[in-house]
């Protein structure tokens, strides 16, 4: 265990570049996989759950090269094309990669068997399940489907119409790319918006998507099954939920003046900057453009006092991992900030509720927890800070708590700091080049 530890500084000045989005990072690897011919992707991540990805693609037959930082070159194996890994897949920490791999090795005639460490192996993957299973495949694993996983699967899937119980990009995703191997058409219907990277992209492939609002409200997607994918070039954004550690920790200290560029900005994706502004966050999209078909900007923030607000529920889609983040800058606020529609937290790579819960009272900060809320009470001045804090293996707590420390009046440390390079490779060197002070405790 690496435990880190932030220390209080007056500002933040500089300009950065984020890391590429993790979400679409993963789907590149993937897309370009399925796809015949050639996919090359410059700006990809780089952090362990990415490169668990890679190899797991690799051991379904996909030639898949490092070429450079942040350049790869993917030759796929085609629709229904992927051969029987020769060994048990562990994808490490990351639930997107356990998730959205279940619906493409669901639609192949081979068994395949998938773990992870610790944390992956207490999530959920019953959500994944439940579909996949309507549709033909067959899992086993231990109770409540945790992993390891085994997946018999099937190249005779049934397509099926599917409503969400949760709003899950991830399960969303999971049952589009059974649907690619599977006859016929297969359908998700989403109550609430979720983040729309796999539409996107498989248009970009060459796939055929349809959206049109379903009865009741929310979204019907339908893709038509086997499509012939092609190999596309892929430029990938600034991942805006790992800015959202700089950007925070920037706008909660007054004086603070700090540029993250190339960020995806898609609107499904970009909740928590909707919920700063209302704080009275002075952030800026500069430089907006297309690139991929994702909307980009550069954001330039300034930093100073924030309010107190309330978040509904229904934002929760679009903003679902920056909910820990965003409880600092609720710590740093004047007010109180009310967070609504929580309940998908519980079943992150930690219990994240309960997780910042225990943050914010070990360090000083006033804050009642509920089923699936949280409201956190600040009180225009620096929390006090001084507090050691569990991250229980994840990324985004670890991340949170050390922007806290660069807030509060006493310093605060987190017990290990290792996950934070699934996501965010080289972060306490990048806020430090800012003028941070993140190293070893």
């Amino acid at each position: 265990m690496a435990k880190l530890i932030a220390r209080p500084v007056a500002q933040l000045h500089g300009r950065v570049r984020a890391p590429g989005d993790k979400s679409i990072s993963h789907r590149s690897l993937m897309f370009g996989a399925l796809a015949l011919g050639e996919t090359k992707i410059s700006g990809l991540l780089e952090g362990e759950d990415v490169l668990a990805t890679a190899a797991a693609l690799r051991a379904l037959g996909a030639e898949v090269e490092h070429q450079g930082p942040g350049l790869w070159r993917v030759r796929g194996f085609g629709v229904g094309g992927g051969r029987e890994p020769g060994n048990i897949l562990d994808l490490g920490n990351s639930g997107t990669s356990a998730r959205l791999l279940s619906g493409i090795m669901a639609s192949h005639p081979f068994t395949s068997f998938m773990t992870g460490d610790a944390s992956l192996r207490s999530r959920p993957m019953q959500r994944v399940i439940e579909p996949l299973s309507r549709m033909g495949a067959r899992f086993y694993g231990r109770e409540g489907g945790r992993m390891p996983l085994a997946i018999i699967g099937t190249d005779e899937m049934v397509p099926i119409e599917y409503r969400l119980p949760v709003a899950s990009a991830q399960v969303k995703s999971a049952i589009l790319l059974a649907g690619l191997n599977t006859a016929g058409e297969t359908t998700v219907i989403e109550p609430e918006a979720t983040r729309d990277h796999t539409e996107r992209m498989l248009r970009h492939f060459g796939a055929e998507v349809r959206v049109a609002p379903a009865e009741g409200g929310g979204k019907r997607i339908t893709v038509v099954g086997w499509p012939e994918l092609r190999g596309r070039d892929i430029v990938v954004p600034g991942d805006p939920s790992s800015a959202a550690f700089i950007v925070v920790a920037a706008a909660i200290r007054p004086g603070s003046d700090v540029t993250v560029e190339n960020v995806g900005v898609n609107p499904l994706r970009a909740g928590l900057y909707e919920t700063l502004r209302e704080m009275g966050a002075n952030i800026a999209f500069e430089n907006a453009r297309e690139l991929g078909g994702e909307l980009v900007a550069d954001l330039h923030v300034r930093g100073g006092g924030l309010k107190g607000v309330e978040v509904p529920a229904h934002r929760a889609p679009s903003m679902i991992d920056e909910y820990p983040i965003l409880a600092m800058a609720a710590a740093c606020a004047e007010g109180s900030t009310h967070m609504l529609g929580l309940a998908e937290l519980r079943a992150k790579e930690s219990d994240r509720l309960a997780s910042v819960a225990a943050g914010l009272a070990a360090n000083g900060v006033r804050h009642e927890m509920g089923a699936d809320s949280l409201v956190v009470h600040g009180t225009g001045a620096a929390p006090a800070g001084g507090g050691l804090v569990k991250t229980h293996l994840d990324h985004r707590i670890a991340m949170s708590f050390l922007m806290l420390g660069l807030a509060a009046r006493e310093p605060v440390s987190i017990d290990d700091g290792s996950p934070i390079d699934t996501s965010f490779p080289g972060f306490a060197g990048l806020i430090n080049g800012l003028g941070g002070k993140v190293g070893p405790a």
